[in-house]
């Protein structure tokens, strides 16, 4: 007598996904002596460099204030948002920077699109290319937000202005 094997289509879909489970095991087990502390570290350690990259190699400001009163979402954005999104390959700070100020702007947060506007400035974009940003985003967002967007830039760039150094002379 020979047997057939009858192969449900629920059978079927198991296969892959057990060989899946046990690919994953197998890597889990391949990077066993690396523990998910010393992982977090690592994404705390990139986001902390990502941050001095961009802010004239000093700590953020509002990401300390938050570490004070909260603290597990401040080590989230430090160790997720920058250490593993913002610090992978693929897009320079330049091009990071212009899409964070165009995001926040065309979302309304003017508060956060200043900070990243304030570091595009730190790494060389021009104020011309930030305000050419607000008047992109009047299509998708409206003038409303561009202009509340405008407006965020017009207090930064007064800011850094009165913030500049005088130079030789007395004159800016």
């Amino acid at each position: 007598m020979h047997a057939t094997r009858h192969h449900s289509p629920r059978a079927a879909g198991i296969q892959p996904f057990m060989a899946a489970i046990a690919l994953a095991g197998f890597a889990a087990t391949a990077h066993a002596e690396t523990s998910p502390a010393q992982i977090s570290e690592e994404r705390r350690q990139r986001g902390d460099a990502v941050i001095r990259s961009l802010n004239d190699g000093r700590p953020q400001p509002n990401l300390e204030r938050m570490r004070d009163e909260f603290p597990f979402l401040a080590d989230a954005t430090e160790g997720y948002a920058l250490g593993e999104v913002w610090s992978r390959p693929g897009l320079d700070a330049r091009t990071r920077q212009l899409a964070a100020v165009a995001v926040f702007a065309a979302m309304g947060e003017t508060g956060i699109m200043k900070v990243h506007a304030g570091y595009a400035l730190n790494i060389g974009v021009p104020e011309a290319e930030l305000k050419e940003i607000v008047y992109m985003i009047t299509v998708p967002a409206g003038f409303p937000r561009a202009i509340a967007a405008s407006q965020t830039l017009s207090h930064l760039f007064a800011e850094r202005r009165a913030a500049a150094p005088v130079p030789a002379g007395g004159a800016r």
